[in-house]
């Protein structure tokens, strides 16, 4: 076929136009150069791949234009069709589409690429370092076209950011299918897998950037708090009702996700020390309110750390530098460090995500554009180093976790292999724990709280303020001692003013607790309290992601590094009928090292949605608490005991005959002597 006739063929294309070529703002961060790694032929591959969006008529234009991008970014972006107006989430009224749906997910896609949002927001970045919502803004413009003129009885198929179609369904069936960053397992490496992304083929979805359901920094800040709050209750003995006042907890990263951790810290009671490199992403949580002070030094972060400690006063502390030489100051001069952690975009350390020791952030972006092999080096020696601060900084008192961001492992990839358990491989795990090993897998995910979250799409802070008032009244605090810490937390939302973007907010939950709370909303947009609500989660929940390093770290049957939970929850939400289904490759630990599923589901008043609610909610979660039980954890076990009770007659959960430890060990001396 001609192109001529292939333009003919489809009902649903850009235009033969070339939009005028963008002015970028000053001050708006730019994604790095990517490593390039492609062979000619595969160069030119890129090139065609990503003229397939565009009419013919363009190509002679748009071609050297797209070698040039790929050349000097890396990637290509296609900034022409970038808009040229403010993109922001907007009241879903303002949106054109023949359903609540697809203006709904319009909202969530503009949301993620909100300036205020988003990491690298030209680079279709939302955080994460790599974490897109689409490849490029070809793609971006065809998903609006495609999403305005979806129904709700056609469902839109996504692959990597590149929108497949629309295709006939029915009411019951998602409108939106999305899968990210899936490779074959041969390929499903970094090295094969950035060469599918530069060639247009793959994108990195990280947990909600591609799924469309990234909420800006409030999207983790309870799950830091719950975490920083409980470390301290079960390694500081700070009492249940207690907080952390005068305890210091120390840390990196104020990107998308660790920028949460100044605020969860306050909240806690707290004071924490963040470094960062980027001055930039300290200027944008300063003056969003996220963190309160900025330190030059060592020496002044400390300090100053200590005045409110000693008057028991929370306070957040950003300091302009890197976090080794924090480390290096606090070793040196013998600082005790309460709590310790990591958050710098570890799943991608030479790509930028880790910034070594001895290089500004503009050196290290320089130095990733043209000396790539000496920028890995650097990360490798710095990554020691930091190790050996932590090492020692553990050996004098300190609590330090890995917080999912995949540090340990690339602690380990640098030539460190005494951080493993066993000194040889990861198999048996590292010498510190995850912070789902010790903190969130038991206290939270074992019972089914995590993530749960939604945005107002009326874009009305009216309508989040009601939501909040009636989550809070459906939330026990008496029932147990996480359900009184999320009772606190919602109350205080509004105090604590945590929205950046659009309407959205977050809420540790368990499976029914979720239920209740999505059904009562509902029910208020049926009323005309509220108008409609994007109802989802973080990936990085009770049964949401499959990742050795991170979610399943406290899975101790050996099947951690299965898959098969984060698939089975994907296709499970699909066939109860969430509004949308999404399944990554990646998420914050990097590719090959975790798949995670997610959803999002438009509550708009109907009873169809009130019946999937209560077929789907619950299968979220509980999948992901029977996988546990499964796996012989103590609290799910009881979970699941509880929900087999309640449920009798309609669900009927496995769960596990627990062996005896001496049985096992007298067979196995018998049997191996």
């Amino acid at each position: 076929m001609t192109n001529k006739e292939i333009g003919a063929a489809m009902t649903i294309k850009l235009d033969p136009v070339l939009p005028e070529y963008p002015v970028f703002k000053e001050g708006i961060r730019r994604a790095p150069m990517r490593d390039l790694t492609l062979s000619d032929h595969e160069k030119k591959l890129a090139v065609k791949n990503a003229l397939r969006y565009v009419p013919e008529e363009l190509h002679e234009a748009l071609a050297p234009e797209f070698m040039e991008e790929l050349l000097t970014r890396g990637r290509i972006y296609g900034y022409r069709f970038m808009p040229k107006e403010r993109i922001y989430g907007k009241p879903i009224d303002e949106y054109k589409g023949n359903c609540v749906q697809g203006k709904a997910f319009q909202v969530m896609i503009d949301n993620n690429l909100n300036h205020d949002v988003a990491l690298y927001p030209y680079e279709l970045v939302t955080y994460g370092e790599t974490g897109q919502v689409c490849q490029n803004w070809m793609q971006y413009q065809l998903l609006k076209k495609y999403l305005e003129v979806l129904t709700d009885e056609q469902t839109l198929v996504v692959m990597s950011g590149h929108p497949l179609g629309l295709f006939h369904s029915h009411k019951q069936a998602p409108r939106v299918v999305i899968t990210n960053g899936l490779m074959v397992g041969e390929g499903d490496n970094p090295e094969t897998w950035a060469k599918a992304t530069a060639m247009g083929c793959s994108s990195y979805g990280q947990m909600t950037a591609g799924g469309w359901m990234y909420i800006g920094p409030q999207g983790i800040v309870h799950g830091t708090f719950n975490t920083i709050l409980n470390a301290g209750r079960k390694f500081l003995g700070v009492p249940a009702e207690g907080n952390l006042a005068g305890h210091l907890f120390v840390t990196s990263g104020l990107g998308g996700m660790s920028g949460a951790q100044p605020k969860a810290i306050e909240i806690a009671g707290g004071v924490g020390i963040i470094a960062e490199v980027d001055s930039s992403r300290i200027e944008t949580r300063h003056s969003q309110g996220w963190v309160k002070m900025i330190c030059e030094s060592p020496e002044e972060a400390f300090r100053t750390a200590r005045t409110y400690m000693d008057k028991k006063e929370p306070m957040s502390i950003a300091f302009h530098g890197n976090i080794v030489d924090l480390l290096e100051y606090a070793v040196n001069n013998n600082i005790h460090i309460d709590l310790l952690s990591d958050q710098t975009s570890c799943h991608v350390p030479y790509d930028g995500g880790y910034c070594p020791q001895g290089l500004t952030f503009e050196e290290r972006t320089e130095m990733l554009d043209h000396d790539h092999e000496k920028f890995c080096e650097l990360v490798n020696r710095s990554l020691t180093t930091h190790f050996h601060m932590i090492r020692t900084l553990v050996e004098r008192g300190s609590y330090f976790f890995d917080y999912g961001n995949a540090f340990m492992k690339a602690v380990f990839d640098a030539g460190n292999k005494e951080i493993s358990k066993n000194g040889v491989d990861t198999s048996e795990g590292f010498i510190f724990p995850s912070y789902v090993e010790d903190i969130l897998g038991p206290e939270l995910f074992d019972y089914g709280y995590g993530p749960f979250r939604w945005c107002c799409l009326s874009g009305k802070h009216e309508d989040l303020i009601k939501t909040d008032h009636a989550a809070m009244e459906i939330i026990d605090p008496n029932r147990r001692f996480q359900d009184r810490d999320n009772w606190i937390w919602i109350r205080d939302a509004e105090k604590n003013q945590l929205v950046v973007g659009t309407q959205c907010r977050i809420l540790y939950q368990d499976a029914l607790g979720r239920r209740d709370i999505a059904l009562k909303f509902n029910e208020m947009v049926r009323n005309g309290e509220i108008g409609p609500v994007m109802l989802g989660r973080d990936h990085h929940d009770t049964g949401g992601t499959d990742s050795p390093y991170r979610e399943t770290s406290n899975i101790y049957d050996g099947s951690n590094f299965t898959a098969d939970m984060a698939t089975h929850c994907y296709a499970g939400n699909a066939a109860r009928g969430m509004t949308l289904v999404a399944l990554h490759n990646g998420g914050g630990t990097g590719i090959g090292k975790a798949i995670n599923g997610g959803f999002g589901l438009v509550l708009d008043g109907s009873e169809l949605t009130d019946q999937i609610i209560r077929e789907a909610i619950p299968w979220d979660t509980m999948v992901g608490v029977s996988r546990r039980s499964w796996a012989r954890n103590e609290h799910s076990i009881a979970t699941v005991a509880e929900y087999n009770k309640k449920f009798a007659g309609s669900d009927a959960i496995t769960m596990p005959y627990i062996a005896d430890d001496e049985l096992i060990e007298r067979v196995f001396n018998n049997a191996c002597k």
